[in-house]
């Protein structure tokens, strides 16, 4: 009796070191580089919000790590899964799993930016300047002069070294994927509704005042292109060192509705020459489908919603109510 537990312990024994040894083997094997002469590098793309699951698996079909369960446990031994940064990297076959797991958390050769819908160029030129490595400022607001409208709003993936031509292209490819073509009239009514009609509800029905407006040789009156034109004037007076200082859209006042400005759609019916920011394409669809109301006259209150009139006298009437 004695000798059969002796013999099933030394049973036991043996398969726990058989297990351990294969467990520590495979580890040890998973741990080497697939490659170590390769010279090769290849682009691996992390996305934004990507599962360490998703990475493992794709760095296992590109060639990188040997097995995706090994690299899995190593990231979570390490407690490193949630410092996985979104962006480009330049990984080897030659790398070991830990060596591309420090890659992943350090070493993303690109950075996430958001535009917003609405924003103009010099804040695009700001953003760019902050977060890309020697970005020059000038020569990018140089080569959009007249691309404003055509600079995409949306979330990009961005080379920290990327040149201002670089990153246009990557903005106004995304303009004609996302959008296409259109007249610079649409384009142009698009971005005044942009910074007109904070709800996309009220965007089609501001869409059709002021196309109506137009149409009929009436001046559009639209605060935000007058605040465009006052930003203008700001931004003549700033280095591109200053552009921390920008700010373009000033509440206006009586006496700013005098501004001698093509943009100022107080003092002139004709649309604005250019397009006063980039519109989403909330704002664009709005314009080349724009409801048709009585109404003539519209005002956004300090909360963004807005409110229509039919007459010159209700909508005085909203302006004592709804801004005084």
């Amino acid at each position: 009796m004695r000798k059969c537990k002796a013999i099933k312990f030394i049973t036991i024994i043996t398969v726990i070191i058989i297990i351990a040894a294969v467990t520590g083997g495979f580890f040890w094997w998973a741990s080497q580089p697939v490659d170590s002469g390769s010279q090769n590098k290849k682009i691996f793309i992390v996305k934004k919000g990507e599962s360490l699951s998703s990475i493992a698996s794709r760095l296992k079909k590109e060639g990188l790590i040997r097995s995706s369960l090994a690299f899995k446990i190593i990231v979570l031994a390490e407690r490193l899964g949630g410092k996985i940064q979104a962006g480009s990297f330049h990984l080897s076959p030659s790398l070991t799993p830990y060596e591309i797991v420090t890659n992943l958390i350090h070493g993303t050769d690109d950075v996430w930016l958001t535009f917003p819908e609405g924003w103009r160029k010099e804040e695009y030129a700001r953003r760019l300047e902050a977060n890309l490595e020697n970005f020059d400022s000038q020569e990018f607001l140089a080569l959009t002069g007249n691309l404003e409208g055509y600079l995409f709003p949306d979330t990009y993936l961005l080379p920290k070294l990327a040149s201002p031509s670089a990153v246009i292209k990557i903005l106004t490819d995304n303009f004609e994927k996302k959008v296409g073509s259109v007249s610079k009239e649409v384009l142009i009514l698009a971005s005044i509704v942009e910074r007109e009609a904070k709800y996309d509800q009220d965007r089609p029905i501001v869409a059709g005042i002021l196309i109506k407006r137009w149409q009929r040789n009436w001046p559009l009156q639209a605060d935000a292109t007058v605040q465009y034109a006052l930003a203008n004037k700001q931004f003549d007076n700033l280095t591109i060192g200053q552009l921390g200082n920008f700010n373009w859209w000033p509440k206006i006042t009586k006496d700013d509705l005098e501004i001698n400005s093509p943009f100022n759609t107080y003092k002139y019916k004709n649309l604005p020459p250019t397009p006063i920011c980039n519109p989403g394409v909330a704002a664009i669809k709005a314009v080349l489908n724009p409801t048709q109301t009585d109404y003539w006259y519209y005002l956004s209150d300090k909360n963004g919603v807005v409110h229509y009139a039919k007459t010159l006298e209700e909508h005085n009437q909203n302006i004592a109510k709804y801004l005084k």
